[in-house]
Parts: structure tokens; C-alpha cells; sequence
């Protein structure tokens, strides 16, 4: 049975900015992995994008009850610059119970928003 999981997400960048100025590593490394603070750290558009894509993956997973850690999502951008979910942890068991084949991501954002959306989908 085909089955599709949806998640969208929009965020302020200055919600991000202003969490990275008040908590500073402590927030990026909370929300971010190793790989993604390397590649985006320094670049607060990024960071806001792939947060907000993070929060699409949530809910594209989302059960009642069910919570996952941020280092459980990690997502990147491949050579031509598309980008990539990688899971661990919680999520990916998530996605293996869901009997998903792929889990594809589309990030935008513009000078004040940045937005993501995800979806799943099971042949």
C-alpha cells in the first residue's frame, strides 16, 4: 500500500539569529550536528533553513507521544547543492516502522523567512 507522510515548516531567520546571540554554542549544539555546524555555522540562513527543516521532518514522522532528538536529523547538501536528510536514532526507526523508501527535502528561504518541506513516501 502506497503511503505518503507530509511536513512543512516556516521560521523567522531573526528567531534564529537572535537564539544563536543569547545561547551561542550551546544552541548550536543542541540543535545542530558536528557535520552541519562545520558546513553552516557561520551562515545564519542555513542554520534558520535547516532548522526549519528539521521541524518538516518532525511532523512528516509525527505519532502522538512520539518525540525525536534534533541530532537525530541531520541535513545537508550534496555536490550540485540539493538537499539531503540523513537520520539516526529515533528517526530513522521511525521511518523504518513507516516502511518509507525515501524521505526527500526542499529548503527555500528569503531575507526574513525561511521555509522547508518534506516528504515521505512508501511504495
Amino acid at each position: 500500500m502506497k503511503q505518503i507522510c507530509l511536513g512543512i515548516d516556516i521560521i523567522e531567520i531573526q528567531r534564529v539569529r537572535q537564539a544563536f546571540l543569547t545561547w551561542g554554542d550551546r544552541f548550536l549544539c543542541r540543535i545542530y550536528t558536528a557535520r552541519e555546524m562545520a558546513l553552516y555555522g557561520n551562515r545564519i540562513e542555513s542554520l534558520a533553513v535547516r532548522f526549519a527543516g528539521k521541524e518538516a521532518v518532525f511532523k512528516a514522522l509525527s505519532q502522538p507521544g512520539l518525540y525525536f532528538s534534533w541530532q537525530d536529523v541531520e541535513i545537508l547538501s550534496e555536490v550540485n547543492g540539493r538537499p539531503k536528510v540523513k537520520l539516526y536514532g529515533g528517526a530513522l526507526k521511525r521511518v523504518n516502522e513507516l516502511g518509507l523508501d525515501s524521505l526527500e527535502i526542499s529548503l527555500s528561504h528569503s531575507r526574513e523567512n525561511a521555509v522547508a518541506m518534506v516528504i515521505g513516501i512508501s511504495e
